[in-house]
């Protein structure tokens, strides 16, 4: 993620435009003259901006969505992931609006105008707590299987293609029942453990902190908005995919991370050779998006402990001391962290659900340029009130579970 605010030439084309430090895109923009790339290819194309969204996008938390389905139903959950598309879709158009009127290229960028200093600081922070949050559930998950954007999509999509046709074997063969198509809401407690999924739907679409970059990258910045579209319903229905016949394939058996679920017998012809390809094709998925969620992780942590030190790629001791100490950190959350449901409902209900929702809304509500609409006020104190209300009922939700579960006498 770039996190700082160089201004802009004030035009749509980005042919030939010198992007710098923190400010390089993730997909390189190739210019006459440079070494090895046979031809002039001028910014990154539509398609090539899909893919790196979308692998921003589908991450770990596509494995948590079956989870949500237990707890909510059928219905009320698909409902739930296409809000939560909609949503992202109004807090990303909110960021680029007011990047356009401030002409800054990066979300620290905008905080930065916004609320000064300490506002660009408080958005690195919650990059650092989400990021380092979501590469322990990577860690998490390829521990427990004891680069292209199009390849790490296509890679998350053979899973949810093989848990499909898996699905689709078994309801013919009738060894599937029928899943829970609404919440089963029996008392108070039950009532508010729904309200445990929305960090994890929150960090299913979490985007924010590469939509700049990726805007940076685009010849024509005006298809930023068809780009960002594009991907959230590429992602939403891969994600509605997952969440019905993951689910469907295991009822109330789910787990918290369905990738687990497949270490069973699933009780078909191949089932194990099956199993492995699910496994093996989403750890590689894994591996390759790491790097994408590392980038502006390292970069936020070099931008917190040396503000006023030169560009972090003329530094190796310190890209080395830096790198080697979040991975350290990684690998240690992810043996002391039990669940990735730990780890989202942490994450989601702090610094993601600031980044996607908390962040725009309050930029919004500022508007440094007299641009916001009544329309878009009213928008951002729904978005902030939901934010903050699903979020606090989720963690009371938890503290109320670990309690009663300390609370009582161990077998």
């Amino acid at each position: 993620m770039a996190i700082g605010s160089i201004t802009p030439k004030d035009k749509h084309s980005r042919r030939g435009k010198k992007v710098v430090d923190e400010n390089s895109p993730l997909l390189p923009t190739r210019r006459e003259g440079d070494a090895g790339y046979g031809g002039e290819v001028n910014g990154a194309s539509f398609t090539g901006a899909v893919f790196n969204l979308s692998t921003t996008i589908v991450g770990a938390g596509i494995m948590a969505l079956p989870a949500t389905m237990k707890v909510l139903g059928l219905v009320l959950g698909i409902a739930l992931i296409i809000f939560m598309a909609f949503l992202t879709d109004a807090s990303i158009e909110l960021l680029l609006r007011f990047s356009r009127a401030g002409k800054s290229v990066s979300y620290g960028g905008l905080m930065g105008e916004a609320f000064g200093k300490w506002g660009k600081v408080l958005l690195q922070l919650s990059v650092l707590i989400n990021n380092v949050g979501v590469l322990i559930v990577y860690m998490i998950i390829i521990d427990s299987l004891s680069f292209t954007s199009a390849l790490s999509v296509a890679l998350a999509v053979a899973f949810v293609v093989i848990t499909v046709g898996i699905s689709i074997v078994k309801l013919i063969s009738g060894g599937l029942g029928m899943p829970r198509i609404l919440p089963d809401v029996t008392d108070f407690t039950s009532l508010i453990n729904l309200f445990t999924v929305v960090p994890v739907l929150v960090t299913a679409f979490i985007c924010h902190y590469n939509v700049h970059s990726i805007d940076n990258e685009l010849e024509d910045s005006t298809h930023i908005k068809g780009v960002v579209r594009t991907s959230l319903a590429l992602c939403s229905t891969v994600y509605i995919m997952t969440s019905i016949f993951g689910f469907l394939l295991f009822g109330d058996a789910t787990l918290d991370d369905v990738l687990a679920n497949f270490d069973a017998d699933l009780g078909i012809p191949f089932g194990s050779v099956l199993s492995d390809v699910v496994r093996v094709s989403y750890a590689a998925h894994l591996m390759l998006v790491f790097p994408v969620i590392f980038y502006p992780l390292r970069l936020n942590l070099d931008g917190l402990l040396f503000p006023s030190a030169r560009p972090l790629g003329s530094s190796n001791t310190r890209f080395a001391f830096i790198s080697s100490g979040l991975l350290i950190i990684i690998f240690l959350g992810a043996n002391f962290i039990p669940s990735i449901w730990d780890a989202f409902q942490f994450t989601g209900a702090t610094a993601a659900v600031c980044l996607g929702f908390i962040f725009p809304a309050a930029i919004t509500l500022r508007d440094r340029h007299s641009i916001a609409t009544k329309k878009d006020k009213i928008l951002c104190i729904f978005m902030i009130v939901l934010a903050v209300f699903s979020n606090v009922v989720a963690i009371y939700s938890d503290a109320f579970a670990l309690f009663k579960k300390n609370a009582s006498p161990s077998e």
